[in-house]
């Protein structure tokens, strides 16, 4: 069986793998800069294929992933031999990403050819199927609003935003007991989620922060703004404050354990952004990230469509 019956592409005819492509060629490519030779990907139907090795998880893992201009989705995970993979990860991969996703090596497009794009076992090939979320999301299943226990400490979080070395964010994290897989992982930050009945916001009684319970699409810093600020401009709930959270209250929503779909995030929100950009940057450059999927706070340019946006306001 050929690889492209096992997934859910729509457009099957036209579906051909990339090999030379790394994850931060397919971020500049849709840029205006352009990527490789100066290519620019202006066609919103465009789709390209390629694989990938993810190497923030534990042990890495290869994926195989659609890109489209607005549009970023994990196809397949690729069970390979681990040490072709580790391998990968050891010589650094083909890329200058600084998120820890490497363009595959020579030998494991040698494997991938031989083992799997040509005539794939069903065991070395677990599709990864997602469902599109209505506009209406589902109940949150957290309390109303006017349910606020008596004696509930409260926290005001910094949400200016500021510049921080990967120093200090190690300190920020361990200083206010944010879980962190890596630099904490017995920290615990207590919230107190109430549904504000609008299927759209919660607010954390802890900290006096409202969340949008969504966000926007996997983007660079510019977009991400926009995203904001058209929330502001709509008045989005009923506000014109909508901001990008600080790494502080952007972390203070990460739990210990997974959520049902794999995010150390409460299940009211949207899993469709799983890493989210904060509004600090990193010294001396890029910016800080906070990844939900992976339980941690990580820095990258954020002048490529590298994270996704969610918005929050001070109540």
């Amino acid at each position: 069986m050929g690889l492209v019956n096992m997934l859910d592409i729509t457009d099957r005819q036209n579906f051909s793998i990339d090999w030379e492509i790394t994850p931060t060629d397919t971020f500049t490519m849709f840029e205006s800069w352009g990527g490789r030779n100066g290519e620019r990907i202006r066609d919103n139907d465009e789709k390209f294929y390629y694989f990938y090795v993810d190497a923030w998880e534990t042990p890495a893992a290869l994926y195989l992933m659609e890109r489209g201009v607005r549009h970023a989705k994990i196809l397949a995970r690729i069970s390979a031999p681990q040490e072709l993979i580790d391998q990968c990860v050891t010589a650094g991969g083909r890329s200058v990403s600084l998120d820890k996703s490497y363009g595959i090596t020579p030998a494991i497009r040698e494997w991938l050819i031989k083992a799997v794009v040509n005539e794939a076992e069903p065991v070395l090939v677990k599709p990864i199927l997602t469902e599109k979320e209505p506009a209406e999301m589902s109940a949150t299943g957290l309390p109303s609003g006017a349910s606020i226990p008596a004696g509930l400490q409260t926290v005001t979080l910094r949400n200016k935003a500021d510049f921080f070395s990967v120093d200090q964010v190690e300190e920020l994290i361990v200083t206010n007991n944010y879980f962190d897989t890596k630099r904490n992982p017995n920290g615990s930050f207590t919230n107190y989620l109430v549904d504000n009945g609008d299927q759209q916001t919660v607010t954390d009684q802890s900290t006096g922060l409202m969340w949008h319970r969504q966000g926007c699409d996997i983007a660079n810093i510019q977009r991400v703004r926009k995203y904001v600020e058209d929330l502001n401009q709509q008045k989005f709930g009923g506000y014109n404050d909508w901001r990008l959270p600080t790494i502080n209250e952007a972390m203070s929503l990460m739990e210990a354990d997974k959520n049902v779909e794999g995010l150390h995030l409460h299940p009211c929100f949207s899993r469709e952004q799983p890493f989210i950009f904060s509004a600090d940057q990193r010294r001396p450059g890029g910016y800080w990230f906070v990844d939900y999927k992976q339980g941690a706070a990580f820095w990258a340019s954020g002048t490529i469509p590298g994270g996704f946006g969610r918005a929050c306001r001070t109540t």
